[in-house]
């Protein structure tokens, strides 16, 4: 095994492990935008682990499936975002 190679498996588990305590952040999150940002942290990690395993193959056609992910995740994360700022106006109209 080469150095790029011991260093790909070394980038994989870490993102790997990463992925795993997003996910316990996403379902434990205390609050809704805990849970957005975790769901959005997992999102970005899966795009390094797209990429990563782009350079292992050699295959740059993963790195277009990376863009896309990433375009997609950067809108939902917007959406979520505009979600939660209806909601808070909301529960302050209400308060009033």
């Amino acid at each position: 095994m080469n150095m790029q190679g011991l260093t790909l498996i070394i980038v994989v588990s870490l993102l790997s492990l990463a992925f795993v305590f997003a996910f316990i952040r996403m379902v434990c999150g205390p609050s809704l935008p805990d849970r957005v940002v975790a769901l959005d942290l997992m999102s970005t990690v899966a795009i390094g682990i797209i990429g990563i395993y782009a350079i292992a193959t050699g295959e740059p056609v993963f790195l277009d499936v990376a863009i896309i992910l990433a375009l997609v995740a950067f809108l939902g994360t917007i959406a979520f975002s505009y979600y939660l700022i209806r909601i808070s106006h909301r529960e302050n109209a209400e308060e009033r």
